[in-house]
């Protein structure tokens, strides 16, 4: 017998091929239930930030001044990560 050869006795090749599909299944659904698909970063723009908020724009103004929410430009223009804002959103302590 040659090293790294596995010799099966009183195994079919039925019950060899079954075992060898559960035990791939098995680590499949292990795979599926970890996997979290990434999800794209949701851009949000001043007036929608406003609009989810129900706060006026000088309020957004003013957060983003006072580092509560972090702004994000391009050509000008400012946006907000949706995460980013929801995750400013902070428990009341009561």
């Amino acid at each position: 017998m040659q090293t790294g050869t596995i010799q099966l006795i009183q195994i079919t090749p039925e019950e060899l091929q079954g075992a060898i599909i559960a035990g791939v299944r098995a680590e499949v659904e292990k795979l599926k239930a970890d996997f979290q698909p990434k999800q794209p970063t949701e851009y949000m723009t001043r007036n929608e930030v406003r609009d989810f908020l129900d706060v006026d724009l000088s309020t957004i103004h003013n957060w983003t001044k006072r580092g509560k929410l972090k702004a994000y430009a391009l050509a000008g223009r400012v946006y907000y990560k949706r995460a980013e804002v929801e995750a400013a959103i902070k428990p009341l302590e009561v």
